[in-house]
């Protein structure tokens, strides 16, 4: 069970990688560390959100974040609501304030929700009493995907420290380059942000750029591919053709990466495009056990914001905190 000084973690909301320090990333990646064995379902996990009710609030398609946050709260012992934006009065133009505000009064102790609009999980987090984690909102924030790739990372190479990373891709589009370079930056690491002019430039961030994806491939430890999410561009202008001949990660290219270099995406992939299904599925793609990842992290996070894992309740055994609400 994991033993977490609460005077470690003190907020209620995760809302981005960027308000948290170092020591608050490192913290939460211990304790999903120490959750890890419990992420998969195959040995029962300590019950500590028994009793508890966690809503996921989408207002955006999703597959692999609404599941894995699904599971994390479940294996913790939560009772976990669906919320489906299509058929919600949202349709019958009720602010999101409004229905949040009605939702929390009915008695939840935690709201995941991913939005299209920036910022929209911090007006939540200002409306309700209950926790508020952030699963995404537009490109600006994903905290917990760039968690989990840290955990990934940090269980694959033994070490978060001194690493290069390659961003490569979208990143102009993407909310999981953010967050990651947040994370990085605190922890003191090298990020390279690579990919075709239309995509790295104007973001608003200090960051090493490049358009020349092999020149800096030598000095990588990890390659995290992004998505090109065809969704969010609208008008752009894109050559599909260019950006694979540019951009598109291959046996011979990894190749060029250091030894043992980690391939990384946040999934979905569009196979073909950023990557090729020998690099997708090959012994140094990661891909699969970020999603393992993902349980442990959201475990962690759900956690910690509710406020269920610390030392006092780690003594009381596996159905700590039963009843009792914040």
């Amino acid at each position: 069970m994991p033993k977490i000084a609460p005077a470690k973690w003190t907020r209620k909301h995760l809302l981005g990688i960027e308000e948290l320090s170092a020591e608050e990333i490192k913290t939460l990646l211990d304790a999903a560390d120490e959750l890890f064995p419990f992420c998969t379902g195959r040995q029962a996990a300590p019950r500590v959100l028994e009793a508890r009710t966690v809503l996921n609030l989408f207002c955006e398609d999703s597959t692999s974040t609404r599941t894995s946050f699904t599971l994390a709260a479940e294996r913790l012992g939560a009772r976990v609501l669906q919320f489906h934006a299509a058929t919600s009065s949202l349709n019958k133009r009720e602010s999101l304030a409004d229905t949040v505000r009605n939702i929390d009064a009915m008695g939840v102790d935690a709201i995941v929700i991913r939005h299209q609009e920036r910022g929209a999980p911090q007006r939540v987090a200002e409306s309700v009493t209950c926790s508020v984690l952030n699963a995404g909102d537009d490109a600006h924030e994903h905290p917990t995907q760039a968690l989990l790739d840290l955990l990934a990372l940090r269980r694959r190479l033994g070490r978060l420290e001194g690493l290069t990373l390659a961003l490569v891709g979208d990143v102009r589009h993407s909310r999981v380059a953010r967050s990651t370079l947040f994370a990085h930056a605190k922890l003191g690491n090298r990020v390279i942000i690579v990919g075709p002019e239309i995509f790295i430039k104007d973001l608003g961030v200090n960051v090493e750029t490049t358009t020349d994806f092999d020149s800096v491939l030598p000095e990588c430890d990890a390659v995290m591919m992004l998505r090109v999410q065809f969704e969010r561009h609208e008008s752009l202008a894109f050559d599909m053709d260019a950006y694979i001949r540019g951009y598109q990660l291959t046996p011979a290219r990894l190749g060029r990466a250091r030894p043992g270099a980690l391939v990384l995406h946040p999934g979905p992939v569009n196979r073909g495009i950023e990557m090729t299904d020998e690099v997708a599925d090959g012994p140094q793609s990661v891909i699969l056990f970020q999603a393992t990842c993902g349980v442990a992290v959201r475990m962690a996070a759900l956690g910690l914001c509710i406020g269920a894992l610390d030392r006092e309740r780690a003594r009381d055994g596996p159905t700590a905190g039963k009843g009792k609400r914040r």
